[in-house]
């Protein structure tokens, strides 16, 4: 399995008491430590891919706010420090590169481990701590660059992805599931939101939602939805929030529930896509559940990836 990162991941500081702080990518890689896997940084995205899904107005907005000191605001949950421009490009580069890697045969899954997030980002606005839609990039990017026909994004972080829906909600090749809890920030993620060509899937879940009701959930209607898409590639925005320790939210998920989730994933892909998944960093904000539900996840995908 590939993993990319990068230190420049440390660099992108947010204000004091904020929950998405450094020490969550530290905590990943605390986690990840004794693991076999072949490491890659994370390269510089160029501009091109981030164009794929946001326009340039706002590409020129983000680079305009970027300070040379102190944080400036995007909105009121997303602030820039010197660093968080180059870290983000790097989010959306690992996720480019993984893309790249996967489809092109050096291994059948691999785990992004940057920040900052990306799936609350939508076509013009940052918002929820993310400011490019880096899984959604992931899948334009496999869609326009690489040439696949159907490309299926599985997002179970606790907060819909608001974000990957808005950017993706024109895309009939690609099929969007999230599971999330409701309500909950940012509000969206109905089951009546379905895309403009059927092409997503809202799951929402009450608050306390636990393992048994989740995985029911999963096998009743957002596998089978997989199935009958046929995904030539399945990627995941893996957010760790819905673990029952996480301070943000309030689903009953347990870290094995996350290392569930992913083998069943993993079997999907094995009948759909030759095993392909690529997966990257979303929420999860108590660091000790987040270390080892990335670990439950990462050893997963490392047993598959061929």
């Amino acid at each position: 399995m590939i993993y990319y990162a990068h230190d420049d991941g440390l660099k992108h500081e947010n204000p004091p008491g904020h929950p998405e702080q450094v020490a969550r990518l530290e905590a990943v890689r605390a986690a990840m430590a004794g693991m076999d896997l072949d490491r890659r940084a994370a390269p510089l995205c160029d501009d091109q891919e981030i164009l794929r899904c946001h326009p340039q107005t706002y590409l020129d907005r983000v680079i305009a706010t970027s300070p040379r000191e102190g944080w400036r605001s995007l909105d009121p949950d997303t602030s820039m420090s010197p660093g968080t421009l180059t870290a983000a490009r790097r989010a959306v580069g690992g996720c480019v590169a993984a893309v790249d890697a996967v489809l092109g045969g050096e291994s059948r899954t691999a785990f992004v481990g940057c920040r900052p997030p990306g799936h609350h980002a939508e076509t013009a606005t940052a918002m929820g701590f993310c400011l490019f839609g880096n899984i959604a990039i992931a899948a334009k990017r496999a869609l326009d660059h690489h040439g696949l026909s159907r490309v299926a994004i599985v997002d179970f972080d606790v907060h819909h992805g608001n974000g990957t829906q808005d950017l993706l909600w024109d895309e009939a090749r690609a099929l969007f599931v999230s599971s999330h809890q409701m309500p909950l920030f940012p509000g969206s993620g109905h089951s009546r939101e379905v895309g403009a060509h059927e092409n997503v899937l809202n799951l929402p879940l009450d608050e306390g939602t636990g393992s048994a009701e989740m995985r029911r959930v999963y096998e009743d209607s957002a596998f089978p939805a997989l199935r009958e898409f046929a995904p030539e590639l399945i990627l995941v925005s893996a957010g760790f929030d819905a673990h029952r320790a996480d301070p943000l939210a309030g689903l009953n998920w347990s870290t094995e529930d996350f290392g569930w989730i992913t083998g069943r994933l993993c079997d999907l892909a094995d009948d759909l896509c030759d095993g392909r998944i690529v997966s990257t960093l979303e929420g999860g904000y108590d660091l000790a559940a987040l270390g080892a539900s990335v670990a439950a996840h990462v050893k997963v995908l490392k047993e598959r990836s061929g």
